[in-house]
């Protein structure tokens, strides 16, 4: 083949794959982003709560690029692309509040930033307790909401309102919790959030 005929090739080549490359998503500061976790738990969550998604996260912005802060070993900020890297099929739902654009004003979105300063660093829950403590992932985004905006999304449950019968879930509820599960704490789940109508979907892949 001559040279000139491959390099033609090979830039077409390229040129198509860069085409079908996944971008990331436009999204705004505020938004709630989730996906299918990975972890070793995701399993015993998607059992447990009935959907999909096992995992969730805000997008805020440092130094002007996008970031998710989440709850994963530690509440912190993850590149956004990263993030989406991460999860299986890198496939997410983006959600943004249906009010954004008279909810999230500067001033509210400073106010979400200084929520996320009082959870940054705090390890992660196992045990889906509700506290500050050690915070789980669909808490602080419910949490920081919360106190931010006074805004409440998604329905809180009780631990005993989940399936908890399937043999995955039963074996992180021994490791967890050796026999002494609280079905009486107080939990939300990504899926709660996920269908609060607050939340309307802007972006997927």
């Amino acid at each position: 083949m001559r040279p000139l005929i491959r390099r033609i090739l090979i830039a077409s080549l390229l040129a198509s794959q860069a085409a079908c490359a996944k971008t990331p998503p436009a999204v705004q500061e505020g938004d709630v982003i989730f996906q299918t976790s990975r972890s070793a738990q995701s399993l015993a969550i998607q059992l447990a709560t009935g959907s999909r998604y096992s995992h969730m996260g805000i997008v805020l912005f440092r130094a002007g690029k996008p970031y998710v802060f989440e709850a994963s070993a530690t509440a912190r900020y993850t590149p956004l692309q990263a993030w989406i890297d991460r999860g299986e099929g890198q496939h997410y739902v983006l959600k943004r509040l249906r009010t954004a654009t008279t909810s999230l004003t500067p001033a509210a979105i400073k106010k979400l930033y200084a929520a996320a300063r009082t959870f940054e660093g705090r390890p992660y829950d196992l045990t889906f307790e509700w506290s500050d403590q050690r915070v789980y992932c669909s808490e602080l985004a419910w949490k920081m909401y919360d106190r931010a905006l006074d805004l409440k999304i998604g329905e809180l449950q009780h631990l005993r309102d989940f399936n908890l019968s399937a043999p995955a879930v039963q074996q992180k509820l021994l490791e967890r919790y050796h026999g002494r599960i609280p079905l009486d704490e107080q939990v939300i789940s990504p899926v709660a959030m996920y269908d609060s109508p607050l939340l309307t979907t802007v972006a997927q892949q």
